[in-house]
């Protein structure tokens, strides 16, 4: 078998567009901002000993991570091992520490969305827009999508989730509920999004099994799903602007 060369003294090297975005979004997002957000709900290390928090920008980092890629828990610890643009991004040194395992991420997920961090999170980035002279909500436009529940009445109550309601899309209809997205007229930047019961007309659909065995959706559920919509809503800006904020 032919011997390998190092990766760090190869001949051929190319920087793919996922390596590009990364770096992108490494310069762009407001890092600062967003871990001054989760910061206080963030545990401290212990001086009674005991292993010490994973820097929170490095979990905001890995979160972001699973966001952009659609990882699962298992999925975004191994990332930084198979990837080296990843294992930039998230800033691990895999000389000298391991990355966060999936625990540790799933745990982190779980205290922002218990803490109700989206809309925080979403307002600190829109304030840094406008710090970079990027103007929001210039007049509205609102857009919805469609959050789906289970229909189906072969549950412990035998019955649907009193809170859902049905709602047409075209000809196609859904059984849930409608999330309301403000966003700029002229910059098509979001600024508020809203979950409310489902109603007719809407354009997107966004599918979401997730629910007790007895099919009701639980409160922890539809937080679960603001919450995603808002950091992503955040992320999206940031996206957008990218260009305008690289030549800044």
């Amino acid at each position: 078998m032919k011997q390998q060369t190092l990766a760090g003294f190869s001949k051929y090297a190319k920087t793919t567009r996922r390596a590009k975005f990364l770096a992108d979004m490494d310069r762009v997002v407001p890092w600062r901002e967003l871990v001054a957000v989760v910061e206080p709900h963030y545990p401290k290390g212990s001086p009674e000993g005991g292993r010490p928090p994973v820097g929170l920008e490095r979990m905001l980092r890995i979160s972001f991570l699973q966001l952009w890629f659609n990882l699962s828990d298992p999925a975004v610890e191994e990332a930084p091992y198979d990837s080296t643009a990843m294992r930039e991004f998230v800033g691990v040194d895999l000389g000298s520490e391991a990355a966060p395992d999936e625990t540790t991420v799933c745990k982190f997920r779980h205290l922002r969305e218990r803490a109700k961090l989206g809309k925080s999170r979403l307002a600190a980035v829109n304030e840094h827009l406008q710090a970079q002279g990027i103007k929001i909500a210039n007049g509205t436009i609102v857009d919805a999508t469609i959050i789906s529940a289970p229909s189906s009445t072969k549950n412990t109550d035998e019955q649907r989730d009193p809170e859902m309601h049905q709602t047409a899309k075209g000809k196609q209809w859904y059984f849930g509920m409608k999330a309301h997205i403000g966003v700029d007229s002229r910059t098509k930047l979001i600024h508020t999004i809203l979950i409310r019961r489902g109603v007719p007309n809407a354009r997107d659909f966004t599918n979401r099994k997730d629910r007790w065995p007895s099919g009701r959706i639980d409160e922890i559920v539809k937080a679960k799903n603001l919450h995603r919509l808002e950091v992503m809503a955040a992320l999206t800006n940031v996206c957008m602007q990218r260009r305008r904020l690289l030549a800044s």
